[in-house]
């Protein structure tokens, strides 16, 4: 789907079986470009959105994405939308979903220890050395080579929408045009399917889903507004001595502006 695929496994498994853990998911990859690109006319995604493949008789996974698009539509105010472009591209879901499905099959497998990045939505668990948390650097919107953040945690998903790789590509649904308020959004929980599908709902919110945002059950979020005001949730988790952008907010109703951290 056009996404680099990053794949860590730490845990001290022998070394043929975590090549046989790696394999595995990348081919757990390979199937979920083959079913749900959108960039391949013979897609699974492609011929249900043509009108050439019903659902029932789809795989149990698109009928699973297609049942979860409609409940992430309805729990965002219809701001996630997978046919706000026209069509039916579920693909601000997919990838965090399709990284949780491997993140949860290592751990099935008995890999306890690892770290998954599909273009910036990552999967983290354990940690790169025991007792050590994973470190994960949110990239600062203008300057590419400094972060906002550095996140820490041994059991984590993080996913970022944002405007400063494809420009303003997502869409407000309700007026059909690309969202411009909100440069970056970064949200942060167990479920990496559904904090995809929020940051992205966020991002097409504009600042109005600021408060819905601050107020997501479960999750914590930063975010950096087009105007070059940032903002996290109170439990947002900045590791202890690292760049830690603005002020925790008071309470998650409570929202305060604050500049974006010019770094370095």
């Amino acid at each position: 789907m056009g996404t680099p695929i990053s794949v860590q496994l730490t845990d001290p498994l022998p070394a043929r079986r975590l090549e046989e853990l790696a394999e595995q998911t990348f081919d757990w990859f390979r199937e979920v470009d083959q079913r749900f690109s959108t960039y391949k006319e013979d897609s699974e995604v492609n011929r249900f959105d043509r009108g050439e493949l019903a659902l029932a008789d789809g795989s149990a996974d698109l009928r699973l994405v297609v049942e979860a698009c409609a409940d992430l539509w309805r729990d965002t105010d219809g701001y996630f939308d997978a046919y706000a472009t026209g069509r039916f591209d579920p693909s601000g879901f997919v990838k965090g979903w399709s990284v949780q499905v491997a993140s949860d099959r290592l751990l099935a497998a008995g890999c306890r220890s690892h770290w998954i990045n599909a273009g910036g939505d990552i999967r983290a668990h354990g940690g790169p050395r025991p007792g050590e948390p994973w470190r994960i650097g949110v990239r600062h919107p203008w300057q590419p080579d400094k972060v906002c953040w550095v996140l820490g945690s041994t059991d984590f998903a993080i996913a970022t929408s944002g405007t400063y790789e494809r420009g303003f590509h997502v869409i407000d649904p309700y007026r059909g045009e690309p969202a411009t308020g909100l440069t970056s959004v970064t949200v942060v929980g167990k479920d990496l399917g559904r904090a995809d599908a929020y940051a992205t709902a966020g991002v097409a919110m504009g600042r109005s889903g600021l408060r819905w945002l601050a107020e997501l059950p479960g999750y914590e979020v930063g975010i950096v507004t087009s105007d070059e005001l940032s903002y996290r949730s109170d439990g947002f988790p900045v590791l202890p001595g690292e760049p830690a952008g603005p002020a925790p907010l008071p309470g998650r109703s409570d929202l305060a502006d604050q500049p974006v951290p010019r770094i370095g």
